[in-house]
């Protein structure tokens, strides 16, 4: 496997597998994982604006299993790449532009996900 395929299996293990968790988290113990001091305890990140401005609570139990969803998508996909890359790749860029709203980390990895599946095909 080259560099640039394990730079996709560690872009998605590492987006889906935060997902996965913190989803799972949020659903088992109430919230997500915020920081306990300073000025932004309690404070989701930069995604929750965004899913608000669509008029949808970022703490609902909707949100927090679409968390869990697209963390197994991303897993998922990556299982797929590693013994069938055709088809793994097309979970991988549905996983990658379905968390494009998760801003900022989700929507910079995203793009560089789909970026390097773009740049592996044409290779």
């Amino acid at each position: 496997m080259t560099s640039l395929r394990y730079l996709i299996l560690a872009i998605a293990l590492l987006v889906g597998g935060w997902l996965a968790f913190d989803g799972s988290r949020a659903l088992i113990v109430g919230d997500y994982v915020t920081a306990k001091t300073g000025p932004r305890a309690g404070q989701l990140g930069p995604w929750a604006r965004v899913v608000s401005v669509l008029g949808i609570d970022p703490r609902s139990t909707g949100v927090k299993t679409l968390h869990v969803l697209l963390g197994v998508i991303w897993i998922v996909g990556a299982l797929m790449f590693m013994s069938a890359p055709e088809r793994g790749s097309i979970v991988l860029l549905a996983g990658a532009v379905a968390t494009l709203w998760y801003a900022p980390i989700g929507s910079v990895l995203g793009l560089a996900e789909i970026g390097l599946l773009i740049y592996l095909r044409t290779r």
